[in-house]
């Protein structure tokens, strides 16, 4: 049985489980017509301690077979192997592995497949069918085993109330804890990676370089690889980018928030928040050929017209574009923001003298301060980590200028260059990619502990 299909049947399995804890606990209501097998909870949770148990053991066994399945077969069908193959060094023995399971999962393989790796391939199957049937029973078993049990354990005294919602706090303390755990991995790969580019590449040259040629010579006498890694260009393009782009989202998006909550009536409202909200849902390649085919000609057009030298690829270009894309962002957020400020702080003004946009200017903005700054944040953020838009209309030449009119490129710009291709992740080309996505971490959490300062300063101020 496929995985999927098991998991179809496991879904089907709790369903089950919950109907029936829950008629249980009505058939233990009932036995007494005298009012003496009152519930102690409600049958709804009878029937949700039932599907949770039919669900969290059988899930927790299905994912650590699978997760150890490929390991132990492996071990097993080398195992198997003849013994001139299993002596074979480790990276020998790899690529057989691989022809293995190539053969077994049907994609490419060499021409010529001996005997042995045939039998072997066999050999792989057959675990690998007998492990599926093998996880399809014990899940199903435990399943079944799990209903039966709450089923019996069932009665007037039974408090599943409290016994569901301690599993599900349990829950989300598990879910909150692999999130922490994995930014924590994350942050500590990029870190180990970064580590071992510092050690290639001195620190203080890599921050403080003015020139972006991570391309390492292979030859001494090789032309154009001169591979000097000074990231301030990288970073003063990124910067240059986003600050266009925010130029462009903060003030048409925060003016579009106030006016479509303090003075837009219902009907226009309605109508507008969506139509504005969808430009969050167009996909970045299309903003990109937008960007490269519409706004980066117009522009350089219209430099050519008053004598201004524009390049074909503009910062200006990816900028406006990229401002128009996280327009919703600002809007919406700030939008929901102002609506939640209480309608007392605005009645109390209005009843003091102040007129409508005094109102909104002196109170509603500044007890809404806080909101907003978290929506430009996320704008930030979404300006930073763009990288389709600037591909296509900013180029990937990296430019120490602040001219918006030349080429730039950005920081996710070059990580994806630097990552693209067969790369060996011991060469500085490569591993100067974790350190880029190190020190863009480092900025992002820098400026995010700057905002929050400010945010608790007019929050004190207001509240």
């Amino acid at each position: 049985m496929s995985s999927s299909n098991l998991l179809l049947v496991l879904l089907m399995l709790t369903a089950g489980g919950y109907f029936l804890g829950r008629r249980r606990a009505f058939a233990v209501a009932d036995t007494s017509g005298r009012g003496q097998h009152i519930l102690h909870s409600r049958p709804t949770y009878y029937g949700a301690l039932a599907a949770l148990w039919c669900a969290l053991p059988s899930l927790i066994v299905f994912c650590f077979w699978r997760f150890f399945e490929s390991h132990v077969i492996t071990h097993l069908v080398i195992g198997g192997l003849p013994p001139d193959m299993q002596s074979l060094p480790a990276d020998r023995l790899g690529l057989v592995i691989n022809d293995i399971r190539n053969l077994v999962f049907g994609h490419i393989v060499p021409q010529e497949i001996s005997p042995a790796i045939q039998e072997a391939a066999a050999h792989y199957t057959r675990l690998k069918t007998l492990s599926h049937a093998a996880l399809a029973v014990m899940v199903t078993t435990i399943a079944l085993v799990g209903i039966l049990w709450v089923r019996k354990m069932i009665s007037p005294k039974l408090r599943a109330r409290n016994h569901v919602e301690n599993t599900v706090k349990y829950l989300l303390i598990a879910c909150s804890t692999i999130a922490i755990f994995t930014t924590i991995g994350i942050v500590l790969s990029v870190l180990y990676e970064a580590i071992r580019f510092f050690k290639i590449v001195p620190f203080h040259e890599f921050v403080f370089g003015l020139d972006w040629s991570p391309q390492m010579a292979i030859r001494a006498d090789q032309v154009g690889s001169s591979g000097a890694f000074g990231a301030i260009p990288v970073f003063m393009g990124t910067l240059l980018i986003s600050a266009i782009a925010m130029c462009v989202a903060v003030p048409i998006g925060l003016m579009s928030a106030i006016y479509l909550s303090e003075y837009a009536n219902k009907r226009f409202r309605a109508v507008a928040k969506p139509l504005l909200e969808i430009l969050a849902g167009i996909p970045t390649v299309v903003y990109g050929f937008f960007a490269a085919l519409v706004v980066a000609p117009l522009i350089r057009n219209a430099g050519v017209s008053v004598g201004l030298d524009v390049s074909s690829e503009s910062a200006l270009a990816a900028g406006l574009v990229m401002g128009i894309m996280i327009i919703p962002f600002v809007s919406s957020l700030s939008d929901d923001v102002i609506n939640a400020v209480p309608q007392s702080l605005r009645d109390g003004a209005l009843g003091l003298g102040s007129t409508h946009s005094e109102t909104v200017r002196l109170v509603v903005l500044p007890a809404a301060l806080p909101g907003i700054v978290g929506g430009v944040l996320l704008a930030v953020s979404r300006a930073i980590g763009e990288t389709m838009i600037v591909v296509m209309a900013a180029g990937l030449a990296a430019n120490l200028t602040v001219n918006p009119l030349k080429t730039v490129t950005t920081v996710t710009v070059q990580i994806v260059t630097l990552l693209v291709g067969d790369q060996e992740f011991d060469s500085p080309k490569t591993l100067a990619a974790f350190a880029l996505g190190l020190m863009l971490f480092v900025i992002t959490l820098f400026l995010n502990v700057i905002a929050l300062v400010v945010v608790r300063k007019y929050r004190e101020q207001y509240e």
